[in-house]
């Protein structure tokens, strides 16, 4: 194949545009090409109102090497194509099936790759499958009562389930997870423009979808799922795993089930879970992470900052990208920003109140919003306790929890500055999953975290006009933006307590759904690597 880079078209161009634009960059005609796919898209809009896609393609012809030597094209060069391979089995000795602890994306994607393997896995997952699931939340969004277990947080596909369902990552992917697991979501029902797109997303509406499809392959090929199990102890003889005390959340029953590798891919909200490694000696740090606060706009004025004009169209919903270095040291960046999307109520514990961001596939909500969220060192929770940041997050949902009385708390950003409650929105309208009224935000963070969210505002709304709109709206607390510790694990990928094997986001090893499926890919590497298949049991 011939990889050609930077064909740049104009956004409203024709797939047959994009062929004879990379026959002419071979000089070739468009029928001489065989075959043509596209590797990335990004669209440029540095001449907007004028945009344009920019394309890495790959295509195949006769005679390739010759076509590249007359062409002499910088931008064209030979390339094959280099797929993703899973180890050969091991050769010790598994006596039970591998069991994953948690159904998010790292395990649910170790779970299907050692069910492809023949490794029958069992996954525990503490909340409910994902029809169950999504019934609960839209209960909890209807009337503000919360299931602990099964929630935003919790159950079949995990945090990101109820999301944008972004999937672009900065981890590096030289063994070609990355590739393997777009192709897997692909595979199970996503849009086939992740494959290529410089920003992926599938939507939550389509996100919930794929992970109940991949859980039925993973029982097609012999493993488990089981919901409302939650892990609350373990087993362990002589620094090795040798079960995991499982207790049913919807009968309160409680059962060991014998178990010598085990993948922890708990999520970052499992703090009972925290609690109770800490308690068994397994090795754990606390780390930075940030909190800030979820802040809405127009979607019109995102449109017309970056595409010159306020209808999307065909390009769909505009995104951006913030950071400010303030200066009194502390970043402040956009997070998990939400084309076209909501904020919902993300809690997961009685008496406290998280927010997070989501929009659905087609990002045709009136706002857009993200996460403005300031950095957090372990400085800021100086105790000694590798759970001191837990601790912190929970402190801070609860003022959040107390702003506005049990609802997600809203001010606006001329409020927010001033220090007063508001008392009717402006042009702004709330895009809310899950009830909301007017609270003192700005009661909820440290004063050191307003300030430095002020000043980086006011350098925020220089990058995009308006976006310090007096009426913007700001709605907190975004507190589980990643897991305030880390879980050691060896470069075998195993804890010191032989046989666990901490895996994804909760873990502190993952920063996204796409991030956390690759390390659930790398767990189940270990494991298969390592180990030969067990004999099934019954």
């Amino acid at each position: 194949m011939i990889q050609i880079s930077q064909l740049k078209l104009p956004a409203d161009h024709t797939p047959e545009d994009l062929k004879r634009k990379a026959a002419r960059a071979l000089h070739i005609k468009p029928e001489e090409i065989k075959n043509l796919t596209i590797r990335r898209q990004s669209l440029d809009a540095r001449k907007k109102p004028e945009l344009f896609y920019s394309y890495t393609v790959a295509v195949e012809t006769e005679g390739e090497s010759q076509v590249l030597h007359k062409a002499k094209n910088p931008q064209a060069v030979l390339c094959k194509q280099e797929d993703y391979i899973f180890p050969k089995p091991g050769t010790e000795k598994l006596i039970h099936r591998p069991v994953i602890i948690g159904c998010g994306p790292a395990g649910l994607f170790c779970g299907l790759m050692l069910a492809r393997a023949g490794y029958c896995p069992v996954i525990l997952e503490r909340g409910q499958d994902v029809d169950q699931r999504r019934q609960a939340v839209d209960r909890f969004w209807e009337t503000g009562k919360l299931n602990p277990v099964s929630n935003v947080q919790f159950g079949e596909g995990g945090a990101g389930t109820f999301s944008d369902g972004k999937l672009n990552t900065l981890v590096k992917d030289s063994f070609k997870r990355n590739s393997l697991v777009l192709k897997l979501f692909w595979e199970f029902g996503a849009d086939p423009s992740i494959l290529y797109d410089y920003k992926p997303h599938i939507g939550t509406d389509v996100l919930a979808g794929i992970v109940k499809s991949m859980r039925q392959e993973i029982i097609r090929l012999g493993g488990q799922v089981r919901f409302s199990c939650q892990v609350t102890d373990l087993k362990v003889e002589n620094g090795c795993l040798r079960g995991l005390e499982v207790t049913d959340r919807s009968t309160g029953e409680t059962e060991t089930i014998p178990a010598d590798a085990a993948v922890l891919a708990i999520g970052h909200s499992a703090r009972d879970t925290f609690e109770m490694l800490y308690r068994r000696g397994v090795p754990m740090d606390k780390k930075a992470f940030a909190v800030g606060l979820r802040i809405q706009h127009p979607q019109e004025l995102i449109n017309l900052s970056q595409y010159g004009r306020k209808e999307a169209g065909n390009l769909g919903a505009a995104s951006y990208k913030l950071t400010r270095q303030t200066s009194s040291g502390r970043g402040v960046y956009s997070f998990c920003m939400c084309p076209g999307g909501y904020v919902v109520d993300a809690s997961s514990e009685p008496g406290r109140l998280a927010v997070n961001g989501m929009s659905y596939h087609a990002r045709a909500g009136k706002n857009a919003n993200s996460a403005l969220i300031v950095t957090v060192t372990p400085e800021d929770f100086p105790e000694d306790s590798p759970l001191a940041g837990v601790a912190f997050q929970r402190q801070l949902e609860e003022r959040a929890f107390q702003a506005a009385e049990g609802k997600i708390p809203v001010q606006l950003y001329e409020d927010f500055k001033a220090g007063r409650i508001s008392r009717q929105i402006g042009d702004t309208e709330p895009q809310m999953r899950g009830q909301w009224a007017f609270g003192d935000v700005r009661s909820i963070m440290p004063e050191p975290f307003n300030t430095a969210l002020l000043e980086a505002m006011e350098g925020f709304g220089q990058m995009i006009h308006g976006f310090d709109r007096p009426d913007a709206l700001f709605a907190g607390i975004e507190s589980r933006t990643s897991s305030p510790l880390r879980i050691w694990r060896g470069e075998n990928m195993e804890s010191e307590i032989l046989g666990l094997y901490p895996c994804g986001e909760g873990a502190g090893y993952a920063g996204g759904i796409t991030s956390a499926a690759m390390d659930g890919v790398k767990a189940a590497e270990a494991i298969a690597g390592r180990y030969a298949r067990p004999d099934r049991e019954e």
